[in-house]
Parts: structure tokens; C-alpha cells; sequence
């Protein structure tokens, strides 16, 4: 069963994406309250999933897989209309359908031509596409056998398949998959998006996202767990202050002797972000480097053992960040200073974001209880997997419910990076941003994002409004360094001196 959470009205700037219950509740609106009939919902469903699988086919004909339940009931839908359309089509139920009610058996019933066939690999040789409506949104868990074979057959198939809903395999409300699942080109997802087409590992199985309008009137509950992160959130973002204010600075902490990129990204970043000021404290060792790399901020060198930060170092820091709207603290730590983070973490009132070196100096999720200011955490699956006691793998299966766990045990915000970062926050909705981009796999783009986290923040922003916004500015960033230079060639740099066109506010 999935973990309940509170249900709440999803900002403006999100773009609501469906769990089962919500789309469970959609329909019933419509039915009860409205007096639409299920089966005009379902034809409207079967209509779409019809359109898509006629699409991509090419030669041959086209084999519509069904299950027993409300998935197959679409699948069923399709296989007529592509039937009366003039297509050849083979239907196969790897499962018995002589269970099927309501409906689905009314569809079943409407099938002209040959019956549903029981399901044989071989016969998916020559499709010319195919169409999975084995499960559905109400699936969770993992496929068992028959329909495992199955799924594997499709997959193997080597014809463009169309998804019903959500991939087979795919738990639609958390993007999980824990065991085999369809690898879709085209799924169709009735009314609205669902969360687990937009969350890895779910979100690699399904291809092009199109939503069928099935006829639900507006009035029917909303969703309030999870949205897309859209380009409203940057109308949010206030303008820089007409005169400098010391209020706007951002004061970054970290770097060592041989890793000045990341504090260097980190303030550049914030630079071009438009902050008034910007603060860099580092090794002494290192300050003059920094002074050479960041024109325009102030350096200041601190206490160091060996070219890296000293806990004496703290009491600097802290004399800074009184006058700092944020404290970015992380980016070029090599991890060995723990004490000297540790302290400045807890002593530091100011919102902070911590990031890199600066999270592996705290040992779990409690320690960060010791925070006295708001927190925004910048983590991957391998941070968060240390300081929940899970492994990469174990949170790459779980992104949803890890970065919930975590910030459930830190009170802070999360920003979990990877295949599209997700932002989750206490007593808020998860914020998606977009997905992966190869101009955001250079080294320093995680400090670019602290620092625009940062940069936020000092402005009097709602840290999960910050990383947000900050999540979606980089990602808009990549693509346009990307559309200049390449994504295989985007580094850091090229992804700052984008940022300011990033930032202006569009439609979407």
C-alpha cells in the first residue's frame, strides 16, 4: 500500500500530476456528480490509446495485449475502433477474461471479429505495433507469472508499443518498477499525467507522455502530491534591489587546495544570478586563486591544516553570515573537515544550503536537528543513501519515498539529484523538475544549483520555493549552453552564462 500523505492544494506553479487515488476520485466526480457515464469515459480512453498504437504502426498487424481489469477494458475499446478503421488487429488475454463485469464486459461484447486469443510469444512476430493494456494505474508491487513472460515477449518484440495508462510494470503513483516492465513509446495516461511516468526508474519505460481527454468537467478534485516544476515559479523570483543591499549577499563556504571549481561555480553562479554581493571563504592557501577566478567578490581566507578548512575557521564564518541573506556551505569541501562543518551548520542561522563535502560531514539524518535556520539539502542517491543507511541502488528504486524519508528525519528541504531532480519539502507537495540533460552531467553543475539555491534564498524566498526555482533555471540553462556549444560539450561555465536568459519569466 502506498504511504498516505496529506492532501493540500498544489501551489500555482505546479503542474499537478495524478496518483491512483486522485484519478480514482476524478472519475467518480465526473460519474456521481456529473452523471457522465463510465462507459463515455472509457470510450474516449480507448479512442485516444486507438489513435497512438494506429500511429506509429507500421507494417503488420497490429496485437492488442489485455488484462482483466479496466486497462483491458481500454485495450479492448482500441482493438474496435482500429478494427471498424480498417486495420487488421490480433487480440491476446494472457489471463482469462471470463471474469470480466461492468464495463469492460460490455467492451468485450462490442469486439467485432475474432475473439480475444490466449496470449503465444510467437505470435507477436511481423506487429506492426503493439498495444499493452495488461495493468494499470491500481498495479503495485511486482509482476508475477504469467505476466512476466509476457512482458518480456513485448519487449523483445522489436514493434513500437503503446502503453495504456502507465507502462505495465510501472507503479503509477511512485515511478517504481521492482521487477520486469513494458518499455513503451507513445503511453497514453487518461485525463492527466500520472506521478510515475515523471519518476525514475518508471519515467525510463515511457516514451512520449500524451494525455487523452476523457471528458472529466473542470470542478473534479485536483491533484496534491506531486507537480512538474513550470516556468510560473520564476515570476516568483524577486527582482534584483535597485540600490546594493548588503541583505542581498550570498556567502559561499568551502574549497581546498586543489578544489577551487566547485566554491568558484558556487559564487559564479549566484554572480550571474543577479545577487548584489557575493562572499567566498576559503583556505587561506587558496584565496588568492579565488581572488584571480571571481573578479567582483570578496574573498576572504580562513584558518587552515593542510590546505583545508580548520575548525578555527568557524568564528570567521560567523562574523560573516550575519550580514549574508544565505550561506551556501559544501561546494569544494573534500569531506575530512567534519568538525569544522559540522559547526558551522549548527552555530549559522541564516538559511543555509549544504551541499557536497558539506553532507558528509554530518553521520545521519538526525544530526541535521542541530540547525537552528531554514535548510535546503543538495544530495544525489548515494548522499541520501548514507544518511539513511540504504544504498545507491536502494534509493534509485525509491527516489519518491527516499527523499520523503529524508526530509521527514531532517525538516529540511531536499533536492535529490539525478534523472530529473526532485524537490520535497516539510508539509508541502514533491516538485518535479525536468529530466535529465547531458549539458547538466559537467562537473560543477551541482554547485551552480546551490549557488542559484543560495542566490534565492537571500532574497527573502520560501526555500522550497528557492530550490524550485533554482531546479528549473538550471535545467533551462543546460538546454540553452546546449543549444550553443552541444550537450556532450556544455561544462559549468557555459551553463552560468546562460542563466540570464534562464531566468526570464515565460509563458509555458
Amino acid at each position: 500500500m502506498q504511504e498516505e500523505r496529506t492532501r493540500a492544494r498544489l501551489p500555482g506553479w505546479l503542474d499537478g500530476l495524478y496518483d491512483p487515488d486522485e484519478m480514482r476520485a476524478a472519475d467518480r466526480f465526473a460519474m456521481e456528480r456529473r452523471g457522465i457515464l463510465e462507459l463515455e469515459l472509457a470510450e474516449k480512453a480507448g479512442a485516444g490509446l486507438a489513435v497512438a498504437a494506429a500511429e506509429v504502426a507500421g507494417g503488420g498487424p497490429i496485437r492488442v495485449v489485455v488484462g482483466p481489469g479496466n486497462n483491458g477494458g481500454d485495450g479492448l475499446i482500441s482493438a474496435r475502433l482500429l478494427r471498424e478503421a480498417g486495420h487488421e488487429v490480433d487480440v491476446m488475454a494472457p489471463l482469462a477474461l471470463d471474469g470480466l463485469a461492468g464495463v469492460p464486459r460490455t467492451n468485450l461484447d462490442r469486439l467485432p471479429g475474432v475473439p480475444p486469443c490466449p496470449f503465444d510469444p510467437a505470435a507477436l512476430a511481423g506487429s506492426g505495433a503493439i498495444v499493452d493494456a495488461l495493468l494499470g494505474t491500481g498495479f503495485e508491487g511486482v509482476v508475477r507469472e504469467p505476466l512476466v513472460g509476457v512482458i518480456a515477449a513485448i519487449n523483445a518484440a522489436g514493434a513500437p508499443v503503446v502503453a495504456a495508462d502507465v507502462p505495465s510494470g510501472v507503479n503509477a503513483a511512485t515511478g517504481e518498477v521492482e521487477g520486469p516492465a513494458i518499455r513503451a513509446e507513445i503511453t497514453t495516461t487518461n485525463h492527466a499525467p500520472k506521478i510515475g511516468l515523471y519518476v525514475a526508474p518508471g519515467a525510463w519505460r515511457v516514451g512520449e507522455v500524451r494525455v487523452i481527454d476523457i471528458g472529466i468537467p473542470r470542478g473534479a478534485p485536483e491533484a496534491s502530491l506531486v507537480g512538474l516544476i513550470s516556468r510560473r515559479v520564476l515570476g516568483l523570483v524577486p527582482a534584483r534591489p535597485r540600490y546594493a543591499s548588503l541583505r542581498d549577499t550570498v556567502l559561499v563556504v568551502g574549497g581546498a587546495r586543489g578544489s577551487t571549481w566547485a566554491p568558484a561555480m558556487a559564487a559564479e553562479a549566484a554572480m550571474r544570478a543577479g545577487t548584489c554581493y557575493v562572499r567566498a571563504a576559503v583556505p587561506t592557501s587558496v584565496a588568492p586563486f579565488m581572488d584571480l577566478r571571481l573578479p567582483g567578490a570578496l574573498i576572504h581566507g580562513l584558518e587552515e591544516e593542510d590546505g583545508r578548512h580548520a575548525e578555527e575557521g568557524v568564528r570567521t564564518i560567523a562574523d560573516l553570515a550575519p550580514e549574508a541573506g544565505a550561506v551556501v556551505l559544501g561546494p569544494g569541501l573534500v569531506g575530512t573537515e567534519g568538525a569544522f562543518s559540522r559547526s558551522v551548520g549548527s552555530s549559522i542561522e541564516v538559511p543555509m544550503v549544504i551541499e557536497a563535502g558539506g553532507l558528509s560531514a554530518f553521520p545521519s539524518a538526525e544530526a541535521f536537528a542541530e540547525r537552528p535556520g531554514p535548510t535546503v539539502l543538495i544530495t544525489n542517491e548515494a548522499g541520501i543513501g548514507r544518511l539513511l543507511g540504504l544504498s545507491p541502488e536502494e534509493v534509485g528504486a525509491r527516489r519518491l519515498a527516499s527523499a520523503r524519508a529524508l526530509v521527514d528525519r531532517t525538516g529540511a528541504v531536499v533536492v535529490l539529484e539525478g534523472d530529473g531532480s526532485l524537490v520535497a519539502a516539510p508539509g508541502n507537495p514533491v516538485a518535479l523538475g525536468p529530466g535529465a540533460s547531458g549539458a547538466l552531467a559537467a562537473n560543477g553543475t551541482g554547485s551552480v544549483l546551490a549557488g542559484l539555491v543560495g542566490t534565492f534564498l537571500a532574497r527573502g524566498m520560501d526555500p522550497f520555493v528557492s530550490a524550485a526555482a533554482a531546479v528549473l533555471a538550471r535545467s533551462d540553462a543546460g538546454d540553452l549552453a546546449a543549444m550553443y556549444v552541444g550537450a556532450g560539450h556544455t561544462v559549468a561555465g557555459d551553463v552560468i552564462q546562460a542563466l540570464p536568459e534562464a531566468l526570464e519569466p515565460r509563458r509555458d
